[in-house]
């Protein structure tokens, strides 16, 4: 019973240590954004509240915390406020099975740098970043604006077509690794010594191809489109509610799949012991944060695609690629 509530406090400590982090590091990724942008277009981004511009995201987030959140007439309030939920918590809890590190010892106990090791953590994750799109459609849904419904409906059509390419994209992994824990897969890397980009180059691409589907940036931004749609499903939220949208699906989600990508193709947190016993934790955050700043520069070179464009290129390019993908990886494990 001791054990069991030791257990928990443990369990506990860390989902707020990683709360905590996690919305930190969101706030800001806005600021490492907007600077990244004013060096891509030859400006200086933000410059002027503190150092270098390092306390704007705080002025941003007290002036959305002061701001009027107007709700729109006749919108359904409840699925108004569930949509503001629905879009932040998946992407949060995509970091529950996600290890940064391998184990250590503190004061006598074993504490793993992940809040739950299981066994179909890969399931667990495909599962969140689904429900992660009902935030999405119930904003447009319950907003009771064309704008926002056409927005949410771009968006479940993208999420539908990637979501299925993203399933095939991992399949070759879990072959090479025969197992579906995302400690397991980074363990088999460690023992082959090989990480799995070498052997799943082309899943790794198709699996960039889905994280910015998935996280709605360019070339995918398509239901926030703003000459068309007037920045698309949460047009019709204020304050700090429009800012959760941004911060779970840009940052967030960018982070976590970030995060995935470096457990599935690239061994997690193996590399050379250069850092001490920090090594480990410094190679993950190396990186995932390497693949963030990947995605944000493309979001700021790239032009938009059109809906049609992205939908067919889904359904007519990238699926046969990762069927065929699949098939060849098992063909050739089960030969070798």
């Amino acid at each position: 019973m001791a054990q069991m509530g030791l257990n928990f406090i443990v369990t506990l400590i860390k989902v707020l240590i990683l709360l905590g982090v996690l919305l930190g590091l969101g706030a800001y990724l806005t600021w490492f954004e907007r600077k990244l942008a004013g060096h891509i277009q030859a400006r200086m981004g933000p410059k002027l509240v503190g150092p270098f511009g390092l306390l704007q995201p705080l002025a941003d987030g007290i002036k959305l915390l002061t701001k009027e959140s107007i709700i729109p007439r006749n919108a359904d309030k409840p699925v108004y406020y569930l949509a503001v939920v629905l879009s932040l918590a998946p992407s949060l809890m995509l970091f529950s099975v996600i290890p940064f590190g391998p184990g250590f010892e503190l004061l006598g106990y074993k504490i793993e740098p992940v809040v739950s090791d299981v066994n179909i953590a890969l399931i667990l994750i495909f599962a969140m970043g689904s429900l992660a799109v009902y935030g999405t459609i119930f904003s447009g849904w319950a907003s009771n604006s064309k704008y926002a419904f056409i927005g949410s409906l771009r968006k479940s059509a993208v999420i539908i077509a990637y979501e299925v390419i993203l399933g095939f994209s991992v399949l070759g992994v879990v072959l090479l690794s025969g197992s579906m824990s995302t400690v397991g897969i980074v363990e088999a890397q460690i023992k082959s010594g090989v990480w799995y980009i070498l052997y799943q180059p082309v899943a790794f691409v198709l699996f960039l191809f889905c994280m910015l589907a998935e996280s709605g940036r360019v070339p995918f931004d398509i239901q926030e489109a703003e000459a068309e749609l007037v920045t698309g499903y949460n047009v019709e939220y204020g304050g700090m509610r429009f800012g959760i949208f941004p911060l779970a699906e840009w940052y967030l989600n960018v982070m976590a799949l970030s995060a995935l990508a470096v457990i599935l193709f690239f061994g997690g947190w193996s590399g050379p012991h250069i850092f001490g016993p920090f090594s480990p934790y410094l190679w993950f955050l190396l990186k995932m944060f390497s693949l963030v700043f990947f995605v944000l520069w493309l979001h700021w070179t790239l032009p938009r695609f059109q809906a049609r464009d992205i939908t067919e290129i889904a359904w007519k390019i990238l699926l046969p690629i990762a069927l065929a993908n699949v098939i060849i990886t098992a063909i050739a494990i089960y030969i070798l």
